[in-house]
């Protein structure tokens, strides 16, 4: 075993007031040569312009549904327990077809809590919930309009994939005999 002493710093390293000192001269050099030079920063004038957005972007939540056109969600809870903003609010009903246990009368994913991890997406078993839709800005002012209820989140024209996002990723063995050294 190796044992590593550490020296106790002293005087105004001690303040650790050289490292604020540094730190504040590295903001100030940024400062005035961005001052100094405007044309050279790197800016987008948005909304008139915009990025392209990455090709593995979440964007907005979208529940999809059945050939029938009823939610493909059951109401398992999947997503509201891995969700750990705690955005999603579900209230289960029983479903009028005795295949399906129960169907959400409720799905309210509240916006301005949501983190966008992708966590919901990926608990879902049945695939019942993405984001891939890229339209990620949601200009609203009123927080009602943040909480989005089911039928916003069934509001569009469940295409099987947005073109250009959530492409196919391969798959990486993290442990077994697959996975790389």
């Amino acid at each position: 075993m190796i044992v590593v002493e550490r020296k106790e710093p002293k005087g105004l390293r001690a303040l650790y007031l050289l490292d604020v000192l540094a730190g504040l001269f590295t903001t100030l050099k940024h400062v005035l040569r961005n001052v100094a030079r405007p044309w050279k920063m790197p800016v987008v004038y948005y909304p008139e312009e915009s990025k392209p957005l990455p090709p593995a972007t979440r964007g907005r939540h979208r529940l999809m549904r059945r050939r029938d056109g009823s939610p493909r969600c059951t109401a398992c809870m999947l997503c509201a327990t891995n969700c750990p903003a705690e955005c999603i609010h579900i209230l289960a009903g029983e479903s009028k077809d005795p295949a399906i246990e129960k169907v959400p009368e409720r799905f309210d994913i509240d916006l301005l809590r949501c983190v966008f991890c992708g966590y919901c997406a990926e608990a879902c078993p049945l695939d019942a919930i993405r984001m891939d839709v890229p339209d990620v800005l949601i200009a609203r002012y009123r927080r009602r309009d943040f909480v989005w209820t089911k039928e916003m989140l069934l509001n569009h024209d469940n295409e099987e994939h947005v073109a250009g996002y959530n492409p196919p990723r391969p798959v990486q063995w993290t442990h077994g005999p697959l996975a790389r050294p």
